[in-house]
């Protein structure tokens, strides 16, 4: 055999095309294609929070740049109104402050303002962000959040949050540091969702 046919039977047998899995007929080819778009439709769902959760670190990030730059007690936003004065609004009158210049916020106001403003404050987005706020507060770091609680035990959390904010030693760089606490949060709620996804693609 000469070295000439030697490297054309190799090229040869290099370029032989790889035999391809045959695709199913029948019901196993129905259940093929059940578990597929099931398993396409479950990567869509973990895409989908994972980007959720990495939206959601962001906005306490930006929260915290609000504390950073003004905290008050007592209050969830200080603004200046249209003469130049500085004025404090509650919730109730959180609306008093769209569209006008931000002088301070609470922890709670905060992560309202990051939102966008007051007219956020019922998204789902504030509402997680503030979910994971309280887990911060609350919970040992490490442990699952427990999402979409009840309404009414949502809005003890607020309070919760609000009386923490308030208390007469509270400082704003325990505030912020309570922020950033919940990004951390974020971002484990993430490795968690990633080792989960890893754990069912390969049971």
């Amino acid at each position: 055999m000469t070295l000439e046919f030697r490297v054309q039977h190799d090229v040869a047998t290099d370029a032989s095309p790889v035999p391809s899995t045959p695709t199913r007929t029948g019901f196993r080819g129905l259940l093929d294609r059940f578990s597929a778009r099931r398993s396409a439709a479950r990567d869509r769902r973990v895409a989908a929070r994972l980007q959720e959760l990495d939206d959601l670190a962001r906005l306490l990030s930006g929260a915290r740049g609000v504390i950073e730059r003004g905290w008050i007690q007592h209050a969830w936003f200080a603004y200046v109104d249209e003469h130049g004065r500085m004025r404090k609004a509650s919730s109730a009158a959180a609306m008093d402050v769209q569209g006008r210049p931000l002088v301070a916020a609470c922890l709670v106001g905060s992560v309202v303002s990051a939102a966008g403003g007051p007219h956020a404050v019922h998204s789902q987005q504030v509402q997680r962000a503030l979910d994971l706020v309280w887990h911060a507060l609350a919970v040992d770091e490490g442990h699952p959040v427990l999402w979409c609680p009840a309404p009414d035990v949502r809005m003890a959390r607020v309070r919760d949050l609000t009386s923490w904010n308030d208390a007469p030693a509270r400082n704003a760089g325990e505030v912020a540091g309570l922020l950033l606490t919940a990004e951390r949060v974020a971002v484990q709620e993430s490795e968690r969702v990633r080792e989960r996804s890893v754990a069912r693609s390969t049971a």
